[in-house]
């Protein structure tokens, strides 16, 4: 029996999530069954783990198939099926999680979510709301406990229970200059199975906005929207896959009082479609459109759980404000022993822990990673796009990746020079100013590549960190980056050259190449070079506001260790340190097709034949310099690559 999204299949799932001839089901001639994977895009799963593309795994009597939204079951030697429209339970089972030093940030957690139904998270700072939103999404799983999905382990079984939850964070998770149309297009083509067809996608993206109320809005900037309406794009990003579960965080902050019921109603009427929704927020306004409220206190537990008409009264307390005062004013007080001595928790805790989780054997498989729902040229090919058209988008930044280059290589050009740039100059004198002029140019091409992508990967952190979450390649974006942001800067260091050099007089003939191509080659490897130093900033730093003091910096140091202001070679450690340096490689294969260690006045007046080697006037000299500044950029590469890492769910990272 074939199962797939087609219609010629023996079962037919309409679920996007499916490819077109996803699985089959075989018997084996000793009269068990095994499920056979038919190269599928999001993958088969036996009990949660992935089965390998193309490959196939033994079925048992308890053992669960996934596809897409979907479940199986042989039972007898008939097959049951259960889709997943919602209608499933979710329970929080005594999570505790611990950081370095012994702390706990949150405390045998424990609750269990109806379904089809919205649940209000609420509590003071440093209560451990986001540490459980986390743990509760497989972001960051707690140290003891479980989460259990329909009675399934979220921990054991993230690579396929991933696909029904959605999360959209604080941050809105989609690029804000784009329509709201477009940007959902490239997250479906991101999110959907290779073979779903344009129309298909068209559909989807088509049904989600009408839900929403956003078809009205669909041509217009995202970042034209007010608040609520930025959130309600973001929702129906999460919405495009149909998950049955959806987490928010704080997604009514900074909205004012209207917005923030527009937004809560939407949460409820999300639920009363058959969803369960579980939001984290700080207002409690309208907390009455909540079926459950969970109330955190000081420390990371819990306080109440059960209808939120019913809070104020179990806390004997008229307003929130005074609740929260008491949290703050009683932090030692056992907030979580008063709530399991009450009448509260008989009724709407207590009987969880009477669920067992269902008992699933894993299969030999295991460790095997969960496929992609797009191939890697496919990713890279739509982030690429999507790259460009953000960057199109924003016409300030592309005026100015115009402007910046040029203003620099004109800052070269009103250096005076009493002998063009590398023009013969009597035996007894040197052109001292062919190295300030090469001085300009490389630094202003640092600080033209690095200024490209040192901004890049903070400003989409929460983007990648949801997108990896449900299948985006890691190696597969950050190509994209470096494509686009390497042509740019290549094209960067055209403009930088072909104005810095236009009134030089350069050599009558290179290395092996017409001059101006060899300065202009080293030129741009300098630029592809500071542009991969941008990124690695980029991925170190948790906040946008701490990239220009490291770029400044960083060009700083470029124009001390060049070689040009003082004397780097001969001079033990500081040459070294010098060697680290993209200025010092870049220079130095510049200084190689101009002779600056005959051009230039020798640093040891005494002995002119003692000249920095790195500026020898060969060919092989001049591809070791280019060579270094590549094999730079690419150290550059993979520690990004390693990086990224870190925002990752780290579920996914195990």
């Amino acid at each position: 029996m074939r199962i797939g999204r087609a219609l010629e299949n023996e079962l037919v799932v309409s679920d996007l999530q499916v490819s077109r001839n996803h699985a089959e089901f075989h018997a084996t001639p000793d009269g068990r069954f095994e499920i056979r994977d038919l190269g599928s895009h999001n993958g088969t799963y036996v009990n949660g783990q992935p089965i390998p593309k193309g490959g196939s795994a033994l079925l048992g009597p308890q053992d669960i198939v996934g596809v897409g939204h979907s479940t199986f079951r042989i039972v007898g030697g008939q097959l049951e099926e259960f889709v997943d429209t919602g209608s499933v339970s979710f329970s929080a089972r005594h999570l505790t999680v611990t950081v370095d030093g012994g702390k706990q940030i949150l405390k045998d957690v424990t609750f269990g979510v109806p379904e089809k139904s919205l649940i209000g998270v609420i509590g003071p700072s440093g209560s451990g709301k986001s540490t459980l939103l986390k743990a509760l999404t497989g972001y960051r799983p707690a140290n003891e406990g479980d989460v259990l999905y329909d009675n399934r382990s979220l921990y054991k079984q993230f690579a396929e229970l991933r696909q029904r939850i959605g999360l959209v964070p604080q941050d809105d998770i989609l690029h804000k200059e784009l329509t709201v149309q477009k940007a959902l297009r490239y997250a479906a083509k991101l999110r959907f199975p290779g073979d779903t067809a344009t129309a298909e996608r068209e559909a989807r993206i088509d049904e989600v906005l009408r839900e929403l109320k956003l078809d009205i809005h669909k041509e217009k900037k995202v970042t034209s929207l007010s608040g609520g309406q930025r959130k309600r794009v973001s929702v129906a990003l999460e919405l495009l896959t149909k998950p049955s579960l959806i987490f928010l965080d704080e997604p009514t902050s900074g909205l004012d009082p209207g917005m923030d019921r527009d937004v809560m109603q939407l949460l409820r009427g999300l639920a009363d479609d058959g969803r369960t929704v579980l939001v984290v927020t700080h207002s409690v306004a309208e907390l009455g459109l909540c079926d459950k409220l969970l109330v955190m206190a000081p420390g990371g537990s819990v306080a109440y759980f059960g209808p939120p008409e019913e809070a104020l009264n179990f806390f004997g307390y008229s307003t929130w404000a005074d609740v929260f005062s008491a949290f703050e004013n009683y932090r030692d007080y056992d907030w979580a022993g008063r709530w399991k001595g009450s009448q509260h928790y008989q009724m709407y805790a207590a009987d969880i822990d009477a669920v067992a989780a269902q008992p699933v054997q894993m299969p030999q498989q295991a460790m095997a990673r969960p496929p992609k729902p797009q191939g890697w040229g496919s990713q890279l090919w739509t982030l690429i796009r999507r790259y460009v058209s953000v960057i199109a988008s924003d016409k300030g930044f592309m005026a100015l990746m115009v402007i910046l280059p040029a203003v620099l290589g004109a800052v070269s050009v009103v250096i005076p020079a009493d002998f063009g740039l590398g023009k013969p100059t009597p035996p007894s004198r040197f052109n001292g100013d062919a190295g300030t002029i090469m001085l300009i140019l490389a630094v202003g091409m640092c600080f033209s590549g690095a200024a490209n992508s040192v901004r890049e990967l903070i400003k989409e952190r929460v983007i990648y960190e949801r997108e990896r979450a449900v299948g985006l390649s890691r190696s597969a974006y950050l190509m994209s980056k470096v494509i686009v942001l390497g042509v740019i800067t290549a094209f960067q260091g055209v403009i930088i050259c072909g104005i810095g050099f236009s009134t030089r007089a350069l050599p009558e003939e290179g290395l092996f190449m017409p001059p101006a191509v060899e300065l202009c080659v080293q030129v741009i490897a300098l630029g592809l070079t500071s542009m991969m130093v941008g990124l690695v900033i980029s991925a170190l730093v948790k906040t946008a506001e701490k990239t220009m003091p490291l770029l400044v910096m960083f060009a700083i140091i470029q124009v001390v260790f060049t070689g040009i202001l003082f004397q780097v070679y001969g001079s033990p450690g500081l040459e070294q340190f010098a060697w680290l340096m993209p200025s010092r490689w870049g220079i130095a294969g510049a200084g190689t097709t101009l002779d600056l260690a005959h051009l230039m006045p020798p640093w040891d007046h005494k002995d002119p034949t003692n000249v920095d080697s790195l500026w020898e006037h060969t060919a092989g000299q001049w591809s070791l310099d280019l060579g270094i500044q590549l094999l730079m950029a690419t150290v550059c590469c993979v520690l990004v690559a390693r990086l990224l890492r870190r925002h990752e769910p780290e579920v996914m990272r195990k």
